[in-house]
């Protein structure tokens, strides 16, 4: 599965950065994330509970950041394993631009990879799924940060 989009969010392109830095920022955006941790400067780990269709299955795994160009772009990527379920792994290039006054335009390109269990649901049930994670994301994203002070 490929998938591309592009957010504005209204922040300073700094704060945008650093919320996507902050496990704790991450966690409280990422849907279905019950726990996100730093274990390193570039490494999380994660446990991320999801429904696809008929199956509800709790991921667990790696995430790692690299291609670090502060505060413009990083590459994301990650693996978790659902048990029976089946498994997911992927990545995305994330990079950030000023669209404004105090306004980020984030550009995502995701790359992504299912086995198992879902991979048997179909590419349109996937596809749809994960873009309206990604909207999700970017929706509690925006509004994470939309309720920090602006000196932030």
């Amino acid at each position: 599965m490929d998938m591309t989009g592009q957010e504005r969010i209204e922040a300073p392109i700094e704060t945008v950065w650093r919320a996507l830095n902050d496990p704790d920022s991450l966690r409280a955006c990422i849907p279905g994330c019950e726990t996100l941790e730093k274990t390193s400067d570039t490494d999380m780990a994660a446990t991320v509970v999801l429904r696809i269709g008929p199956i509800k299955a709790r991921f667990e795994g790696a995430v790692e950041l690299s291609n670090l160009n502060p505060p413009r772009s990083y590459t994301i990527s990650g693996e978790g394993k659902g048990g029976i379920a089946g498994f997911a792994k992927g990545g995305a290039d994330v990079s950030l631009a000023e669209d404004g006054p105090g306004v980020t335009l984030l550009s995502y390109q995701v790359k992504a990879d299912v086995g198992g269990k879902i991979a048997q649901l179909g590419s349109r049930l996937i596809d749809s799924t994960a873009r309206k994670l990604a909207t999700q994301f970017f929706a509690n994203l925006g509004s994470q940060l939309a309720r920090q002070p602006a000196s932030t």
